[in-house]
This record gives C-alpha cells, sequence and structure tokens, in this order.
C-alpha cells in the first residue's frame, strides 16, 4: 500500500510548527551583520556568531505568522491572481483553445518536440535571470498545450519550472545566484563559466530525458492528442493571441532592461485582460466575469506563497536561522577537503528548507563558508559551485518554495506526484553537481 503524501496545506502548516517547536529548542542567535557595498545588500560577519535571548515562538504567534507571511508576499500573490484573471478572459473568448488546437494539429507524430523546446527555453530564463514566479503567467498557456498534446499535467510543470530551476541552478552567469555569490567570494564575474557550462549542458540533458521518458511512460496511444474538429481561428482570435504575444515581449523587457517587479507584471497583465476580454466580444460585463473565474482557479496557488512565506517569518522571530547555520557548518572544519566540500552541498540543501530564497542563502551562508575553505585550503570557486548546487537545485525541491508550490497547485499537480517523479533525477544532477565540485577540487579551479 502506497504512503499518501500530506496535501501541500498540511505540509506547509507542519513546516510552520516545526519550526516554531524548534524556536523552543534551539538557542536563539545571531551574526552581526554590514552593508556590503559590492552587492548592495547586509551580508553576515563571519565569526561574530553569538546567542541571544531566547525568543520561542507560541502556537498563537504561529498562527499570526499566516497572515503575516501573506502580507509579506502580497505582491507576488496579487501577481498570481491577476495573472490567473487574465489568462480566464483569454480562455473564455476561445482564442486560446482555438489557438492550441491549431498548434497540436501541426504537432502531429512529433509532439516529443515540444519537451526538449521548451526545457532550453526555460533553462535560458532560468540561468539568465533565476526565473521562478515570471513562470506563473505562463502556466495556463502550458497546461493547455501539454494536455491536448497527450501529456500529463505534470509535464507543464517539468519544462517549466523544473527545467528553469536546472538553469538556474547551473548558471555560470544568473545575477541572483552565481553573481552574488562570486562577489562574496572576491571572485571575477564570469570566471569559470566553460567549466559551469558544460555541467549546465550535462543537467540540463538529463533533465530533458527524464521528463520525455516520463512522458511517455504516462501516455499510451489510446491518451494521445485527442482527434477533434479544430475550429478555425477568426480573426478576432487573432487579435487577441497577438495580444498575448505582445504582452509577453513587453513582459521580458521589462523585466530584463527595466528591472520590474511584480506588481508592473502584476499590472500589465491586468491590462491584457481588459483588452482581450473587449477584442474578444465578451463585453464589460462578461470580462469582469471571466476575471472572476479567472482569480478562483489561482486562489489556492496563491494562498500556499503566503503560507510557505510564514515558515521564514516564524524562523526570523524566532531568532534561529543563524544558530542553524551556524550548527550546519562549524563542523565542516574538521573534515578532509573533499569532505568538508560534499558536506557544503549537502548542508546547503538542508539550509535551503529555512531560507528558500538563493539571494538571501548566499549573503547568509558565502561570508560564513568563505573564510571556512581559505582554511581548509578549499578553492573558493569550488566553494561557490557547491553553493550553487546545494542551494540553487532545491528550489525544484523544497516545499517552503513557494513559487514552486504555486506553479505546481496551478498546473494540479500534487506535491507528492511532484516528489515521485523527482527523486530519481534530482539524485542524478545533484551527483552531477558533486562530479562537479570533485573535478574542481583535483584540477585546482580558480
Amino acid at each position: 500500500m502506497r504512503l499518501r503524501f500530506p496535501h501541500p496545506l498540511t505540509l506547509l502548516v507542519g513546516f510552520i510548527a516545526l519550526v516554531a517547536l524548534l524556536s523552543w529548542v534551539l538557542p536563539a542567535g545571531q551574526f552581526d551583520r554590514r552593508d556590503d557595498p559590492v552587492t548592495g545588500r547586509k551580508v553576515v560577519v563571519a565569526g561574530t556568531y553569538h546567542t541571544v535571548p531566547q525568543q520561542p515562538v507560541t502556537p498563537f504567534q504561529a498562527v499570526v505568522a499566516i497572515p503575516k507571511g501573506i502580507a509579506d508576499a502580497v505582491s507576488v500573490i496579487a501577481l498570481v491572481f491577476l495573472v490567473g484573471g487574465a489568462f480566464g478572459v483569454v480562455d473564455q473568448t476561445g482564442a486560446l483553445r482555438r489557438g492550441v488546437g491549431w498548434m497540436v494539429q501541426r504537432l502531429k507524430r512529433r509532439e516529443l518536440l515540444v519537451i526538449p523546446i521548451c526545457c532550453i527555453a526555460f533553462a535560458a530564463g532560468g540561468a539568465l535571470e533565476n526565473m521562478q514566479e515570471e513562470i506563473i503567467p505562463l502556466v495556463p498557456v502550458l497546461l493547455l498545450l501539454t494536455t491536448r498534446l497527450g501529456f500529463d499535467p505534470l509535464i507543464a510543470a517539468a519544462v517549466s519550472v523544473g527545467a528553469a530551476g536546472v538553469g538556474s541552478a547551473f548558471s555560470p552567469i544568473n545575477p541572483f545566484q552565481v553573481g552574488i555569490a562570486q562577489k562574496l567570494a572576491g571572485l571575477p564575474l564570469l570566471s569559470a563559466s566553460g567549466y559551469r557550462l558544460v555541467f549546465l549542458a550535462l543537467a540540463l540533458a538529463l533533465w530533458i530525458a527524464a521528463t520525455i521518458r516520463y512522458a511517455r511512460r504516462t501516455r499510451t496511444l489510446s491518451e494521445g492528442p485527442r482527434v477533434e474538429v479544430v475550429e478555425e481561428i477568426n480573426g478576432r482570435d487573432g487579435i487577441v493571441l497577438g495580444l498575448v504575444i505582445v504582452t509577453f515581449a513587453i513582459f521580458i523587457v521589462g523585466v530584463m532592461k527595466y528591472g520590474w517587479d511584480f506588481d508592473q507584471m502584476s499590472a500589465l497583465f491586468f491590462i491584457m485582460g481588459v483588452i482581450a476580454g473587449v477584442v474578444g466580444g465578451l463585453g464589460v460585463n462578461g470580462t469582469a466575469e471571466a476575471f472572476v473565474e479567472g482569480f478562483r482557479s489561482m486562489a489556492f496557488a496563491g494562498v500556499l506563497i503566503g503560507f510557505a512565506r510564514a515558515i521564514y517569518v516564524v524562523a526570523e522571530q524566532g531568532q534561529i536561522i543563524d544558530t542553524i547555520v551556524n550548527g550546519l557548518f562549524a563542523p565542516l572544519s574538521h573534515f578532509p577537503v573533499g569532505v568538508a566540500a560534499a558536506g557544503m552541498m549537502v548542508v546547503q540543501l538542508l539550509v535551503h528548507f529555512p531560507v528558500p530564497s538563493v539571494s538571501g542563502q548566499a549573503v547568509l551562508t558565502l561570508p560564513v563558508l568563505v573564510p571556512l575553505s581559505d582554511l581548509l585550503g578549499l578553492s573558493r570557486q569550488v566553494t561557490v559551485l557547491a553553493y550553487q548546487y546545494g542551494g540553487g537545485l532545491s528550489d525544484i525541491l523544497v516545499p517552503t518554495n513557494g513559487a514552486l508550490m504555486a506553479i505546481l497547485a496551478a498546473s494540479g499537480v500534487p506535491y507528492g506526484k511532484w516528489i515521485r517523479f523527482l527523486a530519481p533525477v534530482y539524485a542524478g544532477l545533484f551527483l552531477t553537481g558533486l562530479v562537479a565540485v570533485g573535478i574542481g577540487i583535483l584540477i585546482g579551479l580558480g
């Protein structure tokens, strides 16, 4: 009898309770922090960890952390709702369904090509700018496309957030991971990029192969693309679909060139939804009703983001995050270089549970690890690799990552199902990272 994985909401509430309990068990502590002009962030000062008065989180305070978490993540949650509403409008016009139907007809007998194409595209987004929340607007389109091609809904998540996570973790240029980490380690930006690119290619090939294998295994001939009469795309459909494409183009330019945040992205998709409803013939009231339906479809995804954020709120309130980091990394100084480097990867994975932000994890752990690696005689470049592959790769694993949970919820994929798919390929990716770290030690990667 297969064990049933907890519901995502149950899982997140369990983590909130666990962290609250740890605030009673673990000593409260802090590192001193300083403003770092190179990264523009507050970073910890190595060797300054000290205990502070215990601040245990009571059960009621833990529950209060939930609305606080929702408030902290309100910009992302607003994006989820407004994107859901906008695509609810586009869906009601029928343009998206007819457009996808047209595409499915042209992919007959070549459906599997969608997987490597999407994986490479999203991995590039992850490698360039740590794409995560930005994937949420694409979920409705991906889900419609993959299910119409006869694939399990999990494929929509695998080719998007999964591939983006692999691209982010193995990236030579991701400014929010390797960029910040190299600055903190005093390394030249883009150093060892060729070395990282080799392992990025290997990791992405492994991910694509695993995704294709799952797609083939879960899709039989009888479950292939549905044979149905495809409705012709009319003029209104062309305008609506063109509007969607233009919106995504503006979205990409805004993020890459002007540094748009979630608020600007939310406004952009709201405007798209309003125009699509009017052009698509829904009228003012019809557009409003379609927005409401879209809001409903994304409500659970939005709530999950707030609950995930509440875990960090509780850990921060109990002042145990620095204690966890200090307790996990301090023992590594007693091990040989190779073992210590592998241990760094494992510990970075563990730290990502309470700190599901790769940039936040970098400014918290690298200032501690760099002096430690110097003491051990371990290359700083290898230390950055251990952070990337241990912490960055965890973005596609930890349930405390609100973006991951929101995308899975929007795709209709239970977290337990995702873990069953992820477990073997994640082991392969982690091993690839270990090999990269090991070879880096052997060749003196600097």
